[in-house]
């Protein structure tokens, strides 16, 4: 004789039973639209968060290349410091390499170094987006930043400089509004130019 099934504790509700949809049904259909939206969400949020932290390692870096005091930058002096942000990893590469055995494969590390590297070369060359360290106003307004927060950067003007192009330098993005006087206007007039030039190569 099969057991009596327990009746449920005085005061107590009886557990509710889980639903239990046709794979063909409307509220299948929903859940699992509901589901697939949910996921991509969460791909986007993580891929804006590293962007984010890709981004500051790069403002980061040119900020702890300026000089302590001085003048704005050169072009010139911005490429300096873009070439030494994409080499920046060839000891450790070169460590990598050295320390792997002749016809062994590559290790994890040594792979990721070098898509990285070539990520950021490809980058450099068609155009690296950095702040606009020539502008003294922007300069300032760097010096100031802690590095530690992505917000901050929509209050600087930047710039686009390539490899392939030395002798260019493109505005890409104004600050925001109101977070400097207004000028002439040369600049914004200029820099569609400067990136016609840079897509015509």
């Amino acid at each position: 004789m099969p057991p009596k099934a327990k009746a449920p504790a005085k005061g107590g509700k009886p557990p509710k039973k889980e639903k239990v949809f046709h794979p063909d049904s409307r509220k299948a259909g929903q859940l699992a639209r509901n589901a697939l939206r949910k996921g991509k969400l969460g791909n986007l949020r993580t891929k804006r968060t590293k962007k984010a932290s890709t981004l500051l390692e790069l403002y980061a870096f040119f900020h702890a290349a300026l000089p302590p005091d001085g003048d704005a930058l050169t072009l010139p002096q911005l490429h300096t410091i873009a070439h030494a942000w994409v080499a920046r990893n060839d000891a450790a590469l070169a460590e990598e390499q050295a320390a792997r055995r002749k016809g062994r494969p590559k290790s994890p590390r040594e792979v990721r170094i070098e898509e990285r590297r070539l990520r950021e070369q490809e980058t450099y060359r068609t155009g690296m987006e950095i702040p606009d360290l020539t502008d003294p106003s922007t300069l300032a307004r760097f010096r100031k930043w802690d590095v530690s927060s992505i917000g901050y950067a929509h209050l600087l003007r930047f710039v686009r400089i390539s490899s392939a192009l030395p002798d260019v330098i493109a505005l890409s993005r104004a600050p925001a509004a109101g977070a400097e006087p207004e000028e002439d206007g040369d600049d914004e007039e200029e820099a569609p130019e400067l990136l016609d030039e840079m897509d015509q190569t």
